[in-house]
């Protein structure tokens, strides 16, 4: 449908927590369709509402290298399987630039409804289960900078901020 604009950190709008979706209509299968055309055109492998300023629990996701097999996560809640944790480099279209270790749990249960509000569960490991609780943190208001320091994220933030400050003063 439309590729939307992606909130960047520190944008305050990233702290909101998102709200249930409670109708499986055209609104939300038009919001699918822009997220997935705006992951796919950053280019990303997850993305929440709220990266695109919809305060509403849904996430998609596509890990393939054909980029050809969508995942929608409605209403998502995850389960941590206690099979411990494991760091990875994360990312985020919200942190462009960025790259940092966070440790997650390695193995969730990912309980959520698909765009017709049927519920489903995942279990979920590797990539898929780092990428949805990075999705999921999103929308609880949570940004992998988050797992930083102190030092780190006020450094990322410097710079992100500086950086889109440099764009805007080209632009205008």
């Amino acid at each position: 449908m439309a590729v939307q604009k992606i909130l960047t950190y520190p944008d305050p709008r990233l702290r909101t927590l998102c709200e249930p979706v409670l109708e499986f209509d055209k609104n939300l299968e038009t919001l699918i369709e822009d997220m997935a055309d705006t992951m796919y055109d950053a280019p990303g492998i997850g993305l929440a509402a709220i990266q695109i300023n919809v305060p509403k629990r849904v996430i998609v996701m596509d890990l393939s290298e054909t980029k050809s097999q969508l995942q929608v996560f409605v209403n998502p809640e995850i389960v941590d399987l206690n099979q411990g944790t494991r760091e990875v480099e994360e990312g985020c279209l919200s942190v462009p630039g960025f790259f940092v270790p966070v440790k997650r749990p390695e193995k969730v249960l990912i309980k959520a409804q698909d765009k017709l509000g049927d519920h489903f569960e995942l279990e979920a490991d590797e990539m898929t289960a780092v990428c949805i609780q990075h999705e999921v943190d999103h929308l609880n208001g949570k940004v992998f900078v988050d797992y930083l320091s102190r030092m780190k994220r006020e450094r990322i933030r410097n710079k992100l901020t500086k950086a889109r400050g440099d764009f805007e003063s080209r632009v205008a």
